[in-house]
This record gives C-alpha cells, sequence and structure tokens, in this order.
C-alpha cells in the first residue's frame, strides 16, 4: 500500500468528501454507482498528490479518470487513482493462464473483424487489462501481419506448451505463426478443430483477464464447432451497416444462442465517413443499421466506428492508433468500447445463475 511505503494522511475532512463523491457517483459505465462493483481501498496523500486506490472487477480506467475529472470539477479535490484490478471468471474453465475467452465474430468475411479484434484487444489493455489474442482464422489467419509479428518463430522451451509471441503488451497466438497462410486455408472439419484445440490448451498463456478469439468468418460447420467446444465466456458481432451484412449478423447471434454463448453485444464497423478535407460526415453503407439488430435482440450497440484510412494504413504496417496516437478520436473510441465490453461481461457475471458456474471441461477430440 502506498501509506505503508511513503505516503502520509490525507485530512479526514477531504477523505470524507471523496468518500461521499464516490458513494454517489452515477455515470457512464457505472450506471448503478461505482459504488456498487468498485469499493476504495485506500487514500494517501504521496507528496503533492492524494492517490485514491480503487479497486474494480473489470478493465475501466478511462471511466475512473472521468470520477477523477467529476469529483475535481464538483468538489475542487484533484486526485490520482490508483486502479487495482481484480478481474473475475466468468465462465469457469480448466484451460490455465485465461480468465475469460471472448468471441469476436462476424456473419461474413470483409466487415474489418480481425482489425476490429487488434484494435480492442489494445483497448483493453489500455483500460489495464492483461490480453490476449488467439488467430482461428483459419482461411486467412491475418492476426500475425496486423500486430506485426509475421516471420517470427513460435517457441517451446519445455517442449510441452508453446510461449505467445508479445508486442506492446498483448500475448497472440495464431495458426499463421505456425504454417503458412496457403497451407491453412484447405484445412477442413476436425483437422481445424484439433489445430485450434492445440493453440488454446497448449499454449503458456500468463494471467490474461480477456482473451479475445479472432473466429473464422461466416456461420457455418466449423464456427459452430468452435463456439461449442471452447469455455467461450461470451461474443461479440461485428456488423456493418448495410443490409447484407446484417442478415449475416444475424445468423451469427442465432448461431451463438444455439450453443448457450451470450451475445455481449453488437458492434457496427465502417458506419460512417468523416471527410478529412471538409469534415463532413457521411453514411456510405447505410444507417441505424447496428441500431434495429441491437434492439431487435435486445442487446446492446456496444459502439459505431467510423471508415478511416488511418486504421486501415495501421492494420496493414502491423500498428495500431492506440499505441501509435493514443490521444486520437479513433482510439478513444475504441476505448470507450472496449470498457462497454468489460462492463457488460461483468454484468453478465452479476446475472449468473448459480447453475452457470458449472466447471466447463469439454475438449476437442
Amino acid at each position: 500500500m502506498f501509506s505503508s511505503l511513503f505516503g502520509s494522511s490525507v485530512p479526514t475532512e477531504t477523505r470524507d468528501k471523496i468518500t461521499e463523491f464516490f458513494n454517489q457517483y452515477q455515470e457512464g459505465i457505472f450506471p448503478d454507482g461505482i459504488a456498487k462493483c468498485c469499493k476504495i481501498t485506500e487514500i494517501v496523500k504521496v507528496k503533492k498528490d492524494i492517490v485514491v486506490s480503487i479497486e474494480v472487477p473489470f478493465a475501466c480506467d478511462s471511466a475512473l479518470d472521468c470520477f477523477a475529472s467529476a469529483l475535481l470539477e464538483q468538489t475542487h479535490i484533484s486526485i490520482l487513482v490508483n486502479s487495482q484490478l481484480k478481474v473475475q471468471m466468468i465462465k469457469r474453465h480448466n484451460i490455465q493462464g485465461i480468465k475469460n475467452i471472448i468471441a469476436i465474430a462476424s456473419g461474413k468475411g470483409g466487415v474489418g473483424k480481425s482489425t476490429t479484434t487488434v484494435n480492442l484487444a489494445y483497448a483493453l489493455a489500455a483500460e489495464g487489462a492483461s490480453v490476449g489474442i488467439l488467430d482461428a482464422d483459419i482461411y486467412g489467419p491475418s492476426i500475425p501481419k496486423m500486430l506485426g509479428l509475421e516471420g517470427q518463430p513460435v517457441t517451446s522451451p519445455d517442449g510441452k506448451k508453446m510461449l505467445p509471441l508479445e508486442t506492446n503488451d498483448i500475448a497472440a497466438m495464431s495458426i499463421g505463426f505456425l504454417v503458412e497462410e496457403k497451407d491453412a486455408t484447405v484445412w477442413r472439419g476436425p483437422m481445424a478443430s484439433r489445430a485450434f484445440n492445440q493453440l488454446l490448451n497448449e499454449t503458456a498463456w500468463q494471467d490474461i483477464d480477456y482473451l479475445l478469439i479472432d473466429m473464422p468468418p461466416g456461420t457455418g460447420d466449423i464456427q459452430l464447432t468452435l463456439a461449442q467446444q471452447v469455455p467461450v465466456a461470451a461474443s461479440i458481432i461485428i456488423t456493418t451497416p448495410q443490409d447484407i451484412a446484417l442478415a449475416d449478423a444475424v445468423k451469427g447471434i442465432e448461431m451463438f444462442k444455439k450453443v448457450d454463448v451470450p451475445v455481449l453485444g453488437i458492434i457496427e464497423n465502417m458506419s460512417y465517413h468523416i471527410c478529412q478535407h471538409c469534415g463532413e460526415k457521411s453514411q456510405l453503407f447505410g444507417h441505424g443499421g447496428g441500431t434495429i439488430l441491437s434492439d431487435e435482440f435486445s442487446t446492446p450497440l456496444l459502439g459505431q466506428l467510423p471508415l478511416n484510412i488511418d486504421i486501415c494504413q495501421y492494420a496493414d504496417n502491423g500498428k495500431s492508433p492506440l499505441i501509435e496516437n493514443s490521444t486520437s478520436d479513433i482510439a478513444q473510441q475504441y476505448r470507450r468500447i472496449a470498457g462497454n465490453i468489460a462492463a457488460e461481461l461483468y454484468k453478465q457475471k452479476s446475472e449468473q445463475s448459480p447453475d452457470s458456474t458449472e466447471l466447463f471441461v469439454k475438449q476437442v477430440e
């Protein structure tokens, strides 16, 4: 704790004001109040700063910054927040080193699923979480290129488990690290399932709060098999606004329903385009599709992302706006969506029935 190391006490009046404001704060991803899910563990003065340590059950550093800003505005008390993240396992399983597995899926290709997966991973890490990516897109494993890890070898010091490759605090494993893309694309059925099972279970994951699985596009047998045989805590559907993409997104939602995997929400990608010259906002692929889908299935619309050339260029060069330009609008949009995802997953935990904690031990044969 800060106080036992180098901190000093904070006046009682100041402590009381901070605690009172904390107990009343209801904004953003804390609609029922921050005190319902988080708790202050310590308030201490370090040099000239008041440091408030807050234990949180999901990644939410941006929301904590908003809390600190609101506190300053309302009480004129300036604080630094020390986030103490303690993510809970939502669906129990026996895969070591991983707390929660989230499937990122789309009903069809070409909607930006892999790009969104990578940037959400960076965004969750920016929110304070330990994050991993598992590339299950056997028809075109693009995660190595998007992470800037193409051509790097996978190692196994103990000869039993592979070490994930790492970049900018993201741990990753992909079929693309192990075979040529042209070889992976011919895999079908049991062969693909066995390979995926090995990637998941024979990788030495270390203390991962959220493992994002970049699922193969579509809703065929391979997608259904993977969804059935992996202990997925929840799924996210990526779509674009046009009708054809929405129709395929519906198939994705229905697929997860069949295997009892909750859908955390929908992300509408390429929702709009803002002209770099005049600033005009245009809906190139239609308007409101994600909202309609959200309303139809009573599923949250987690966010709407623009069609942005910077996102494409970063991905093509193995980079991310979260790393290269962390204060940009698009980086902040990804962080807001990441916070929504973490909050929705925590909400799912609070709504679970007692039976849902049964250990998941099913393995791919």
